[in-house]
């Protein structure tokens, strides 16, 4: 099979079991929240800090709250026994990969949007002058952060160390959180003087994520 018609029948089937378990929605997304009112009741009552501290409160509580999400994502398949199924198949297991991260994306897609309409509610996080490029500072932060978790929660799966995935993931989230922060920061503050760099970032980070991840998905599988 073509890789991308792989990657297709990947995706497709674990957003049908997402639709089914409702779980992005049902668990990750009121997880979400309860930070976000644990973080504003912390702050006080001073709006200017607010404004200043939502883009980082909306990427750290999305990127908490998609920590088991990314876990859930083998679940099916461990439980199953449908890994050592992934790993006879005549398919290209970079294929597998690609597929499992695109459904993460969508999933973690879903939870940001829903994520950010809480911040702005809660905190007033104006939207800014370029709602475009903020949409596409999004899209790039979570695919970065889908290609790392879909890669690390393979891990946790067949080691069966749930817990260690915050510690493999977060590190190497580091620079893609700090990159979308701070071009969410500054687009809602109205400047786009420097987002094209932050966003070139996202860029270089998401291709270099995915990259390793393609390359390194069947030898982890195998192991």
């Amino acid at each position: 099979m073509l890789t991308a018609n792989v990657a297709w029948a990947i995706a497709r089937k674990d957003l049908r079991l997402e639709l089914r378990a409702q779980y992005t929605l049902g668990s990750a997304l009121p997880f979400a929240a309860t930070m976000l009112l644990a973080f504003g009741f912390a702050l006080g009552p001073d709006r200017l800090l607010l404004v200043r501290t939502a883009p980082g409160l909306l990427w750290l509580a999305g990127m908490f709250a998609a920590i088991d999400l990314f876990h859930r994502s083998y679940q099916a398949e461990a439980a199953d026994g449908a890994l050592e199924g992934l790993l006879l198949s005549p398919v290209d297991k970079g294929a597998v990969y690609l597929g499992k991260a695109a459904a993460a994306a969508v999933q973690l897609g879903a939870l940001f949007t829903a994520t950010a309409v809480t911040v702005a509610l809660l905190f007033g996080l104006p939207v800014g002058p370029s709602p475009v490029l903020l949409a596409l500072t999004t899209a790039l932060g979570v695919i970065g952060l889908s290609a790392l978790g879909s890669l690390f929660g393979l891990l946790t799966v067949l080691g069966r160390r749930q817990a260690a995935l915050p510690i493999l993931v977060l590190p190497l989230a580091t620079p893609v959180l700090i990159a979308a922060i701070r071009a969410t920061t500054e687009l809602s503050t109205g400047s786009t003087d420097q987002v094209a760099g932050w966003i070139g970032l996202l860029v270089a980070f998401d291709a270099a994520f995915l990259a390793t991840g393609y390359l390194v998905f069947t030898h982890l599988l195998e192991d």
